[in-house]
């Protein structure tokens, strides 16, 4: 009888530990979405609503031409297409090039394995941008300068660090066995890994994917230091076209940067169960 109240005891102690664990997750996704719910509102607002309406209130007239008036005059078009396409070859290069030198690493043999390793986490203590001056005279010498290639370039060379430290528990806990099996059956190097390796760590894959699509999307001082042509500028860089010498239209702006939140959130919601998969991989060893 004792132990048939304690148990109840128990269980009831573990679901209000539980209902106060989902009040403060509420709570905290509740806090998190409050800046997304603002700069929606924001982004349908004319100038005298943002400055004269509370933050959180609804405009008395949306301005969804706001939308309009920056994908078509304000040519976000085209720094939206930018964005991508130099977020994704950023992304690929650095996901395969990483996979790479992990994978020489932790499964093949050779002396110097240790020091290229530890090479690549020092750079992970340097300032990304204390590099800004040096990487704009090398490029401008090479002529690089207003030259997509200077982006991609600087963007895989500054991911490599992080994107190899995440593949590294991953790649130390796969079976061996595998790869020895693949040798025995005539398999080569190259073939072993982009035909067994490879695909094995797609989990984790995802979790690199997606921290490299945030840093590349939403970099701004190398795109605004290394480029100088309109058609090639990116997001983060184009919303400076709604920031005049006298005016600025707050409402282009806040639809620009709603614009550009959108395809990070949607990549996201897709790759969330594989981010967390991926983590939870590459945090085990042996």
């Amino acid at each position: 009888m004792h132990n048939g109240k304690a148990g109840s005891g128990k269980s009831t102690a573990l679901k209000l530990g539980y209902i106060l664990l989902y009040v403060v997750l509420i709570a905290v996704a509740v806090f998190q979405l409050f800046p997304l719910v603002w700069l929606l509102f924001f982004s349908l607002k004319n100038n005298q609503e943002v400055f004269n309406l509370p933050p959180l209130s609804l405009p008395t007239d949306p301005k969804w031409e706001n939308y309009t008036k920056v994908w078509e005059a304000g040519n976000i078009g085209v720094y939206f297409l930018n964005s991508v396409w130099i977020t994704l070859a950023a992304t690929a290069l650095t996901v395969v090039i990483a996979s790479l030198v992990t994978f020489a690493i932790t499964r093949m043999k050779w002396k110097a394995s240790s020091l290229v390793l530890g090479l690549f986490m020092l750079a992970m203590m340097i300032p990304v941008h204390s590099t800004l001056i040096p990487l704009f005279s090398m490029f401008n010498k090479v002529h690089l300068i207003d030259n997509p290639l200077s982006l991609i370039l600087t963007y895989v060379a500054f991911n490599m660090p992080i994107t190899i430290m995440i593949l590294l528990g991953f790649y130390y806990a796969l079976p061996k066995e595998v790869e020895e099996a693949s040798v025995i059956d005539g398999c080569s190097v190259n073939r072993m890994f982009f035909r067994i390796v490879f695909p094995m760590t797609s989990s984790v894959l995802a979790t690199t994917a997606i921290i490299n699509i945030i840093y590349n999307w939403n970099e701004f001082i190398f795109v605004n230091t290394f480029i100088s042509s309109d058609t090639l500028k990116t997001l983060t860089v184009g919303v400076q076209n709604f920031i005049g010498q006298y005016t600025t239209d707050w409402g282009a702006i806040g639809a620009t940067l709603m614009i550009s939140i959108l395809p990070i959130l949607i990549a996201f919601l897709f790759l969330s169960d594989r981010i967390v998969e991926g983590i939870a991989a590459g945090s085990v060893k042996g």
